[in-house]
């Protein structure tokens, strides 16, 4: 198996895995605040980690001042500006309308990858990009708002957008460090900053918050999402990231709503319609055009 390939399997296992961090998370703050919710989630994550890369690389690698800085604004953008600005915007916004925006993250990225990373799309890559951003607004546009939620809907959507835009930095900012450090170590370096940024409004949602009233689901659903959406998820992305361009990889985001998709049909057992087939349809021939020799 060739490198490209195995980036990207690995590109979308990673987006499959974070798409369904949509069901995990709902029911996460259904019975967390998110603060404390993602400081757990965390806590998790890194007593997972730390014993690992004790053992296979005998600890966090040495790197210098520059990379810390940014694997600590990477953090501070994916791990904690994008589930704060996502949580809230959904608070203002429909659903509808927040997945219609974060359906853009593949262009975004594609983006930033050419104003600030010099890597300009190839034609196919635009194409495939095109094609994902379709399929997804497809796949948005049908399930129809809910006024009853939107109670701010032009600040709900900004905060979505804010989302998006912090996301694709996340997912950019990996190819920005020159030290060939290991997706093992860039994912427990990036869970240690997360718990940084969320730890000091989480310790204070944990003195205000029965935990005793949390049900055997909600603890699970921590345990998902630090063991499944931190700790794998992370692994699998930063090792195809580093092999693929910054817009090739954009290209694979669109999983990710492809992924929540499917499984709130599984587990939340929502309806599906023709039209959220062929916009499903739509992004996998994307990423099939943009994986192409």
């Amino acid at each position: 198996m060739s490198t490209k390939t195995t980036a990207y399997i690995n590109l979308t296992l990673a987006m499959i895995i974070v798409g369904s961090s949509v069901v995990a998370g709902k029911i996460m703050v259904a019975e967390f605040p998110i603060f404390l919710g993602s400081a757990l989630r965390f806590v998790l994550a890194l007593i997972i980690l730390l014993p690992i890369i004790k053992w296979k690389e005998g600890g966090l690698p040495v790197m210098c001042r520059r990379s810390w800085l940014i694997l600590a604004v990477q953090s501070m953008c994916g791990s904690f500006l994008f589930t704060v600005f996502l949580l809230y915007g959904l608070k203002y916004t429909g659903p509808a309308s927040a997945g219609i925006i974060t359906s853009t993250t593949p262009a975004c990225m594609g983006i930033l990858a050419w104003l600030f990373l010099k890597d300009r799309p190839s034609m196919k890559t635009t194409t495939g990009i095109c094609l994902s951003v379709a399929g997804l607004i497809a796949i948005n546009l049908i399930q129809g708002a809910d006024p009853s939620q939107n109670i701010n809907p032009v600040l709900g959507n900004l905060l979505v957008l804010g989302a998006v835009i912090f996301e694709s930095l996340f997912l950019l900012f990996r190819k920005t460090v020159p030290e060939p450090l290991s997706p093992l170590a860039v994912s427990t370096i990036i869970s240690l900053f997360g718990l940084v940024w969320f730890l000091p409004m989480g310790v204070y949602e944990c003195t205000t918050t029965d935990l005793t009233a949390v049900t055997t689901t909600g603890w699970l659903s921590i345990g998902y999402y630090g063991a499944f959406v931190t700790v794998l998820a992370y692994l699998f992305w930063f090792a195809g990231i580093t092999k693929v361009p910054a817009s090739t990889a954009g290209v694979f985001t669109a999983v990710m709503p492809v992924s929540a998709l499917v499984l709130s049909i599984i587990v939340l057992g929502e309806p599906v319609s023709i039209y959220q087939l062929i916009g499903c349809g739509c992004v996998l021939g994307g990423i099939i055009l943009i994986s192409r020799k």
